[in-house]
C-alpha cells in the first residue's frame, strides 16, 4: 500500500483580519484592567462616603460594585488570545494501521487435516 502525501493548500490572509501583536493585546488586556481597578477603587470610595453621611441601605450600591468588578476584572485580563478555528468540531479519526493479511498461500489451521501441535506424537509413546 502506498500512501500518498498530499500538500495541504493555506489560503492567504488579509492585513484586516490579522490578529493583534502579542505585546499590543496584552497591554490592551493590561489597561482594561487597570480601568477596571480604578472604577472598583471608585465604587469603594463612594461606599464609605455614603455610609459616613447616613446613606444606610444605598450603601450597598457602590460596595457591591467593588465586591464584584475585580471578579470580571481578572476573568477579562486572562481571558485573551483564544483560537479563532471556524472549523467546527473536527471527531477524532487514528491514523492506524491497515490490518493484517496473511499471504494467500498460508492457513489458518496449521495445514490439512488438522493436526495441531499435540497431534503430531507418534503413536509408539516416543
Amino acid at each position: 500500500m502506498v500512501m500518498v502525501m498530499r500538500k495541504r493548500r493555506t489560503s492567504a490572509h488579509l492585513v484586516t483580519e490579522a490578529q493583534r501583536s502579542r505585546s499590543a493585546d496584552i497591554s490592551y488586556r493590561e489597561r482594561r484592567y487597570l480601568i477596571m481597578m480604578a472604577i472598583r477603587v471608585a465604587c469603594f470610595v463612594a461606599a464609605v462616603l455614603v455610609f459616613a453621611n447616613g446613606g444606610g441601605w444605598l450603601t450597598a450600591i457602590p460596595a457591591v460594585g467593588a465586591i464584584a468588578i475585580p471578579y470580571f476584572a481578572v476573568v477579562f485580563a486572562n481571558g485573551g488570545r483564544e483560537p479563532t478555528s471556524t472549523r467546527g468540531f473536527q471527531p477524532y479519526e487514528p491514523n492506524l494501521p491497515s490490518r493484517y493479511q496473511p499471504p494467500a498461500g498460508d492457513s489458518a489451521d496449521n495445514g490439512a487435516g488438522g493436526q495441531g501441535p499435540a497431534d503430531r506424537r507418534s503413536g509408539d509413546g516416543t
